[in-house]
């Protein structure tokens, strides 16, 4: 009987052993999974008054490529452009792009990380947009872009964070709502001359290409096209501490300046060469002939 018993305890004792395993076990086979990351970028886009149609049309561009922006109404002020992130908190957005346009003539772009920064300032020139182009590329409204930047963009620092805010701003977000399902155009960043050129295209394929086949792929621009000269990167939203400045960057006001003195120049220069063929010719009276006097 004593044996029984004995063997009885140990049965106890392995079942105990094996219900603590099971209950230790437990919690890890029901811990449920780390959520997945969504992307809800949003940008807001607005301009300000004054802008003329040329702008106002490279605008309209800019949020037929972005699926995930939110268009506002014109910004009435031009001395405290922090107001903007209000409106960004507003709307729900993280990023702005705010198209100021001054003298109407000059258009600069401000693209800014709400409401904390770092945000940068550009001199938008060499602008043509897609109806003023009328180009044979053509691709879905809506779809998600490959976004191609070139090597320089890793070599500068503030290139790096050019490129990123690029990527938020221009990446359409999977998953968004606006969205079409299908990457069909690549918009592309290169720097060149000191300025960042912005192109975009369309991926063509042949009508007879193979599934997974990259033969006869090519690239037909759409549109916009335009270059961006950077002035300034800022650390805050729309202000803050200077991150960059452009040492060589000239404002279109004294471009205009240096060609109106040139024209100021040229006009004082004809009034001298005037003035010196007349002090000229008087300094050499034509000589009196031997029949000037019979008439």
């Amino acid at each position: 009987d004593g044996g029984d018993g004995g063997d009885d305890e140990s049965h106890d004792v392995k079942r105990a052993a094996r219900g603590d395993a099971a209950g230790k076990s437990a919690p890890a086979s029901t811990a449920e999974p780390a959520p997945r990351f969504r992307n809800k970028e949003k940008v807001l886009v607005l301009c300000s008054r004054g802008v003329t149609y040329r702008f106002r049309h490279l605008m309209e561009d800019f949020v037929s490529l972005m699926p995930h922006c939110k268009k506002d109404s014109k910004l009435d002020t031009k001395k405290d452009l922090r107001g903007i992130n209000d409106l960004a908190d507003l709307k729900g957005c993280s990023s702005c792009c705010y198209f100021e346009v001054k003298k109407k003539r000059d258009l600069y772009l401000w693209i800014a990380k709400s409401p904390h920064g770092p945000s940068a300032k550009f001199h938008v020139s060499n602008v043509h947009t897609m109806e003023e182009m009328k180009l044979v590329g053509n691709h879905l409204r809506g779809s998600r872009p490959i976004l191609s930047f070139s090597r320089s963009f890793e070599e500068l620092p503030h290139l790096q964070v050019l490129k990123e805010m690029f990527t938020h701003v221009f990446g359409v977000p999977r998953g968004h709502h606006k969205m079409k399902p299908f990457v069909d155009h690549v918009t592309s960043f290169s720097v060149a001359d000191g300025c960042v050129w912005m192109r975009n295209y369309q991926i063509t394929e042949p009508l007879t290409a193979k599934a997974g086949s990259l033969d006869g792929t090519g690239l037909v621009e759409v549109g916009p096209r335009l270059s961006m000269n950077l002035i300034k990167v800022f650390s805050g939203s729309f202000g803050g501490s200077t991150l960059f400045a452009n040492e060589v960057y000239v404002s279109p006001n004294a471009v205009r300046a240096e060609e109106r003195k040139a024209d100021a120049m040229r006009y004082e220069n004809k009034v001298k060469d005037k003035a010196a063929r007349k002090k000229h010719v008087a300094s050499l009276p034509p000589e009196q002939g031997e029949f000037d006097s019979l008439f």
